[in-house]
């Protein structure tokens, strides 16, 4: 079977531009691996980032500690799913050491 990428599936070719590297091959993994919902969920944890750096940058520290609440569980979820979320991991741990400040 020939590997799934941004031509043949709706899911990459809709994210190609807007996550990061790490993100997109991160996608194309699990797509190929058919853990499409697994990939979507990865999608949905970096929005959650996004959301929660803005929120810091807005100095709106209260939803920022909520969304992060939300984060810690999605990411514990995928690493019980066994998928590999250094990347993710390491900015969350980033955008919480700014809420402790």
């Amino acid at each position: 079977m020939a590997k799934i990428n941004s031509r043949n599936n709706d899911l990459l070719k809709e994210t190609k531009n807007t996550t990061s590297h790490k993100v997109y091959s991160l996608l194309v993994s699990l797509v190929n691996e058919g853990k499409e919902d697994l990939a979507e969920d990865v999608l949905k944890i970096d929005y959650l980032l996004t959301y929660t750096n803005n929120c810091i940058k807005d100095k709106d520290f209260k939803e920022a500690k909520y969304t992060l609440r939300i984060l810690d569980r999605r990411i514990e979820n995928l690493k019980n799913e066994n998928v590999d979320m250094e990347y993710l991991k390491n900015l969350y741990d980033k955008l919480n050491s700014q809420i402790k400040k």
